[in-house]
Order: C-alpha cells, then sequence, then structure tokens
C-alpha cells in the first residue's frame, strides 16, 4: 500500500479533504507536525513528530521514517508546509519542485522580483523594514498603495493606504500583525513589509496542476464582489468563469509563464490575477492547492475531488481527464462582521434551505474569540452552492447569506452583545 507523508500546519482546513481522499485511493496517511491531531488513532506511523516550519530540520527526521516506513508522496496544505515537503521529497528522491521556486512562490517579494525580470505584469514595489521609520516611508511610494506582509495568506494584513497618513497607520498596523502572530521571532522575512501599487480590475482565481513544466487549467473562479480595499476580504468565488474565452486563456498562459519563471514543474498551484486594459498581472502563483473549503467546488471525472487527484499525480497513479463536472459551483467564505466571542449563528436551517445550496459548515465554534481582517487568520465558516448557470450560483450563495444572522459579545469583559444580518 502507497503511504503518504502530510504535511500540517497547527491549524488547517484542509486535513480532513485529504484525509478523506487517501482513504479512497487505499493510500496510508503519516502526518508531519508537531502535535497529534484528534482524528488519529494511536498507530506509531500515523504521525511523524516534526517542525514543518524547518525544512532543514525537518528532513532528516523524514528521511530516516521512510527507511522503516517508504515513503510514496510528500504533500504540504499551505506556502510554508509546501517548502517543507519540497525539502523531504529532495531528500528522498521523489519528483518534487526545487525548494528555492517554492520558496519564492510564498515570498511575495522573491516573486515580485523574479516575475518582473521576466517581463510578466507585477505591481510596481518596494520592501521597508519593520523597525524603520513609516513617517519616512510614507514620502517614498506612490498612492493609491497596498502594503502586506512578505509572508501570510489569505488576505491577513493585507490593507490600501490612500494617502501618507493612512500609509503610517497602515504599516504600524501590519507591524503589530506580525509581532502579535510571534512571526518576527523566528522568519526573517516577517521583519520586512511589502508596498506596492495598487492594481484595479477584476480579479480571478486559477487552479492548475504542473507536470514536468506544463501547467494543466483545472478551473478558474470569479470573484464578483470588488476587491479595491481598505482590506481584501475574499467572500465569492464561482465557476466556470463567466469572462470570454480569450480573456481566460490569456489568463492560463500568464500563470503558465508565471510558474516557468518560479521555476516551478510539480504538482498544484493556486493563483490570484488581476485583468484590466494593460493585460493581465499577477498577484500570486502558490505551490499548493485553494485554501479553505472552497476545494468542495471541484469534481473532476466519476466525482472524483481536488485531492484525490492530487494524491493520483503525487503517487503517479493514472489520471482521468482534468476536466470538471459542467454544473456550475460557487463557494462564500462567510466573512467575521466584527471582533468579540461568537455567542451564536442563527438561520442555520433557512440558509441550507435556500435553492441551489449544498452545504453550510461553521467552522467558528461559540465562545471563539473572532478577529476581522486584516488581522483576522480564519474565516466564519463557508457556504457551498450548485446550480445551472453561475449567475444562479451567486444568487444563491448571497440569499443564503442573507438569512444568517451573526451574535458577537462586544468583547470578553462585556456582556453586551451585537447581532448582525446580512
Amino acid at each position: 500500500m502507497p503511504r503518504l507523508l502530510l504535511l500540517l500546519p497547527t491549524r488547517t482546513y484542509r486535513a480532513e479533504a485529504f484525509l478523506a481522499a487517501a482513504r479512497c485511493l487505499h493510500v496510508s496517511v503519516t502526518i508531519g507536525r508537531a502535535q497529534r491531531p484528534e482524528e488519529l488513532t494511536n498507530s506509531p506511523d500515523e504521525l511523524l513528530p516534526l517542525d514543518v516550519r524547518d525544512p532543514q530540520a525537518a528532513a532528516p527526521i523524514a528521511v530516516a521514517f521512510a527507511r522503516q516506513h517508504p515513503l510514496d508522496a510528500v504533500i504540504g496544505v499551505d506556502d510554508v508546509t509546501a517548502v517543507t515537503a519540497a525539502a523531504i521529497a529532495q531528500a528522498i528522491g521523489l519528483p518534487h519542485n526545487s525548494v528555492a521556486s517554492v520558496t519564492a512562490a510564498g515570498n511575495k517579494r522573491q516573486m515580485r522580483e523574479l516575475l518582473s525580470g521576466q517581463g510578466l505584469l507585477v505591481p510596481s514595489h518596494r520592501v521597508f523594514p519593520l523597525d524603520g521609520d513609516p513617517q519616512e516611508f510614507a514620502t517614498e511610494v506612490v498612492y493609491p498603495c497596498v502594503l502586506k506582509p512578505l509572508i501570510l495568506s489569505a488576505s491577513c494584513g493585507v490593507i490600501r493606504a490612500n494617502d501618507e497618513e493612512e500609509f503610517r497607520r497602515a504599516f504600524r498596523r501590519v507591524g503589530e500583525l506580525l509581532t502579535n502572530l510571534g512571526l518576527v521571532e523566528w522568519d526573517e522575512q516577517a521583519r520586512w513589509i511589502l508596498v506596492e501599487d495598487f492594481v484595479p480590475g477584476i480579479e480571478v482565481a486559477l487552479e492548475g496542476l504542473l507536470t514536468q513544466g506544463a501547467l494543466q487549467s483545472l478551473a478558474m473562479f470569479d470573484k464578483p464582489d470588488p476587491l479595491n480595499g481598505p482590506f481584501f476580504e475574499e467572500t465569492i468565488y464561482i465557476t466556470p468563469s463567466r469572462l470570454p474565452a480569450d480573456v481566460q486563456q490569456d489568463i492560463i498562459a500568464c500563470a503558465a509563464r508565471t510558474a516557468k519563471a518560479l521555476g516551478l514543474r510539480e504538482g498544484p498551484v493556486h493563483g490570484e490575477f488581476r485583468v484590466n486594459e494593460k493585460g493581465v498581472w499577477v498577484i500570486e502563483l502558490a505551490s499548493r492547492t485553494i485554501g479553505g473549503h472552497c476545494s468542495s467546488t471541484l469534481n473532476f471525472a466519476s466525482g472524483m475531488s481536488l485531492e484525490e487527484l492530487i494524491l493520483r499525480h503525487a503517487l503517479r497513479m493514472p489520471l482521468p481527464p482534468l476536466t470538471r463536472q459542467e454544473q456550475a459551483a460557487g463557494v462564500m467564505m462567510l466573512p467575521i462582521p466584527f471582533g468579540g466571542r461568537l455567542r451564536e449563528v442563527r438561520g442555520q436551517t433557512e440558509a441550507r434551505a435556500m435553492p441551489g445550496i449544498e452545504e453550510l459548515t461553521i467552522t467558528a465554534e461559540p465562545g471563539d474569540e473572532l478577529v476581522p481582517l486584516p488581522e483576522g487568520t480564519r474565516y466564519l465558516g463557508f457556504l457551498l452552492a450548485r446550480g445551472t448557470t453561475p449567475e444562479e450560483v451567486e444568487q444563491s450563495l448571497r440569499d443564503a447569506h442573507r438569512r444568517l444572522t451573526v451574535v458577537i459579545s462586544a468583547s470578553p469583559t462585556s456582556s453586551r452583545s451585537h447581532a448582525l444580518s446580512f
């Protein structure tokens, strides 16, 4: 039976989907992480304790483990674990992306520099040290601009500034976020802030699969809600895209050029692009699958999930045609309206009953401290819908969302609470 080493961060929405795909394929799974997940039994080969943030330390541990329990594939589910997965695959001798290419894909500064050198459209950018003077930096940039950490994802820490005063506030806010998350202590890249020109236009996401450097597009998602700031909260993803076919082909071609410029050759990629009158702009191309529960929107031949497809590719199993089922689908990442402790989410029964809604998952638990963007690192939950057309799916998601009322205590020390209907 083939064995997969699945690298997980401390918190992720992605574990169960990969574990379910492994069960479907009769693949043994070893979890690589510091702590034992609750879903594991006591089998000693189900957990490999290692620091997924440290590729150099993790690789020899995995090599020693593989001598007793041979590994056939290594997969990381986010930007950090993808780097460690590449290091382990290289050390064991499995097909892999280079550590340098995956590192560049997860670092906004390195990516911008590599891509601009290859003639791809990327925002003009600069980096400033976290311990520098934002008063001085504010006079050196073009407005509007966007400040963001070199690391982190899902729009965490991303803020638009339209003038010098907004820049200074945003700079301090991003710096406090990186410090509070404890990233400054262990990652040099967390000691810098990227500032880039704001790129207007529509934004799309692309899910793809690389095989020996060739990119196969798996799905393109429209983002119908405008992402113009001051924060950039992801909400609705809809597939198939409603963009003209020639524009979609331009985006796919841009993604292929981006992967080549970064040096990525194997496995899943998730890209974010903006399109305007100047062409297709690269916002990011990550060496991983789409985050959260968003992959649930994608079904391929015979109902195959995205995770099963990725496992088949990594394990060099036969692949079906890489075309998704024709039915339109979409997901809404339920936003956190304001900070405080979650009391309850009302209207869930009504939301699930709306036409087209396939699933509603509230991932936050009553009593959880909720933090909205740009400091937040999680969503309230996810809505999934399917329908005949993208327009129908979008309407289903919005109608179901309006049925929800989120009750949040104003603060842990206050008995006051607020109920917000959408």
